[in-house]
């Protein structure tokens, strides 16, 4: 049985394993080193931190995902945008899991106070990346194109946005 829950402290070594899968195989993450237990845990923290949600799907009683959202860019003007992460073990693919632990995560950091969530994609032709957030509801807003170098070729970024809740058709601090 599929659970979405808040992450735990326990969860780092299956978060850390998924995580180091993406690193080293895929090109969703343009990091080519995977970090340690000790740094997920510290980014973990810091999400936490900020009130913001981090979280894992089980499947049964084993981690098979984990989708987590932080501040676009650290100046206070980008304080209600976020952008998400999410990784799924590779043998969960094309189960709609990515949509059901993303569409989770939307609604955690609407009540967060996320007006604005933004996916940034690695590699353009992550056609499983692009087609989850596709699925729920972003918008594609454009490529930059060659910016990354993994696995001895070029890789575009792609960037969608989604609006949450109010979006900006509101003062957030009038609310």
């Amino acid at each position: 049985m599929i659970k979405i829950r808040t992450s735990t402290p326990l969860d780092i070594t299956p978060i850390t394993a998924i995580y180091s899968h993406h690193v080293l195989h895929g090109t969703g993450t343009f990091e080519v080193t995977p970090p340690s237990e000790h740094d997920m845990s510290a980014r973990r923290d810091d999400v936490i931190s900020k009130n913001l949600p981090y979280l894992v799907m089980e499947d049964g009683a084993k981690v098979v995902g984990f989708a987590y959202c932080n501040w676009f860019k650290p100046r206070p003007a980008y304080r209600f945008s976020a952008e998400d992460s999410i990784y799924l073990e590779p043998h969960t693919h094309a189960r709609g899991l990515g949509r059901m632990l993303l569409s989770e995560l939307m609604a955690q950091a609407e009540r967060a106070g996320v007006r604005k969530l933004i996916a940034v994609i690695g590699d353009s032709a992550n056609a499983g990346s692009v087609g989850v957030h596709h699925s729920c509801g972003f918008s594609h807003v454009g490529t930059l194109a060659n910016c990354g170098w993994k696995f001895n070729r070029w890789l575009d970024v792609v960037l969608m946005e989604k609006s949450l809740g109010m979006g900006s058709s509101s003062n957030p601090a009038a609310t």
